[in-house]
């Protein structure tokens, strides 16, 4: 009953999600991904990591059968498109295969399989799916923010940043001293973080096929609740980001060509007028929100998989940060919203155990304090950086620690009691 609640209000939010998209002329989820049948895709890599995804409810046999079909299906869309002189100007030649699969399976599960196995297959199916419609989704989102928020606080946010010492200026400087090899690297990094994400899931589904079930939490249904929850936060706090508001990629509707180079002058804040193109997707980071739940996944895994959550926590902060997407004061917001939905699904499943609730009302006040205070004290918090600013990183920091104390008292509960053996009565 869960999941057949969860499709349908997905299917729902897609539906609403489509028809507002139309209303402002703009390509919605739904056809977007519809599109992706024939046409070539946006993320090929997405839709391959999507299918790997879905294949955790397959055997092994079936595994190798989808992804040689999914390999042939693809060589025969790149024959078609050179034959064709069709060869795709943007987004990856492959991953129309993957996409077909996908689909494949789910008509498979419904024709000529019966009971739990279905029920399996087709959780697996849409598994897959929300990962990739998840996606379309938030590509919609940020073009409707671009469309509906004429005008964005990117003023407020800056003067708040004073607060951290402007990391994204410095950032910006190191990351172009770095050389094309280090911008490359990084921008890698940052656009296949939903690949990195299915890794660490994978790791977690390993045994789905095997126990004929799915974990109670794994790390793709915080991916998506964040996916979900972060742009309705754009749309109350609208904000394009350094390289936009204060560099060469904003044009005449920057403040200032200032990035990276010269730090903002420390002046009254307003609302800055910007162009209906730019989505307004800085606060909170999602992209930071998101990699520190391949973090928080990450820990439970081997030492490799520990390494690599690391390394993708890292390289995220640095390519959110170099590039100019983002001020460092969003990452902090980021930190805590990632937590804090971590914390309200961790609490669901436990049926809303006290303590979790009491963690969910703390990180979300958090969360409001921190946006609060960036609208309405950025001037005082940019006079006294000494004094907001380890604030700022005291606050975040407290709610990790109040994660980690949580779910520590949570695992310590559930252990089970070490079973004593009788001991051998001393001979007299």
């Amino acid at each position: 009953m869960l999941w057949a609640a969860a499709g349908v209000i997905t299917l729902g939010f897609l539906v609403a999600l489509q028809i507002t998209a139309h209303h402002l002329g703009m390509p919605g989820p739904i056809t977007t991904q519809a599109r992706e049948v024939i046409y070539a895709p946006k993320s090929g890599f997405l839709l391959y990591a999507s299918m790997a995804l879905m294949m955790v409810v397959l055997t092994w046999r079936q595994r190798l059968i989808a992804l040689g079909t999914a390999i042939g299906i693809d060589l025969v869309f790149l024959l078609v498109r050179w034959a064709t002189g069709t060869y795709p100007a943007e987004g990856h030649p492959f991953g129309n295969g993957a996409l077909w699969v996908i689909l494949g399976v789910g008509v498979f599960a419904l024709l000529r399989r019966t009971g739990p196995e279905r029920v399996l297959m087709l959780k697996g199916v849409g598994l897959g799916l929300l990962l990739v419609t998840g996606r379309k989704t938030g590509d919609t989102w940020l073009l409707i923010t671009s469309q509906t928020r004429p005008v964005t606080l990117d003023p407020y946010v800056a003067m708040a940043d004073h607060a951290l010492g402007n990391p994204s200026w410095l950032a910006g400087r190191l990351l172009r001293a770095s050389g094309p090899v280090g911008e490359h690297a990084l921008d890698y990094v940052y656009a296949q973080l939903a690949v990195a994400a299915v890794c660490v899931a994978l790791y977690q589904l390993r045994n789905v096929a095997a126990e004929q079930r799915f974990p109670r939490h794994h790390l793709v249904r915080t991916f998506l609740l964040i996916g979900v929850l972060g742009p309705a936060v754009y749309m109350v706090y609208p904000v394009v980001g350094p390289v936009f508001a204060y560099g060469p990629e904003g044009g005449h509707w920057a403040a200032a060509d200032l990035w990276p180079k010269t730090l903002p002058p420390i002046t009254t804040p307003y609302e800055l007028p910007f162009d209906e193109v730019t989505p307004r997707n800085c606060m909170p980071s999602l992209h930071t929100a998101w990699a520190t739940t391949i973090f928080i996944h990450s820990r439970k895994g081997p030492r490799a998989l520990r390494i690599a959550g690391t390394f993708w926590l890292i390289a995220t902060l640095a390519a959110t940060l170099g590039f100019g997407w983002h001020y460092g004061v969003d990452l902090v917001a980021g930190v805590v919203f990632a937590y804090t939905v971590e914390a309200a699904l961790r609490t669901y499943d436990r049926g809303w155990d006290q303590a979790g609730v009491r963690l969910i009302g703390y990180g979300t006040a958090v969360f409001a304090v921190l946006l609060a205070s960036y609208r309405f004290v950025p001037l005082e918090m940019a006079a006294h950086p000494w004094v907001s600013g380890p604030l700022l990183l005291l606050a975040m920091a407290s709610v990790v620690h109040g994660y980690l104390r949580t779910t520590r008292l949570w695992e310590a509960s559930a252990a089970p009691a070490p079973h004593l053996e009788p001991q051998p009565e001393p001979a007299v």
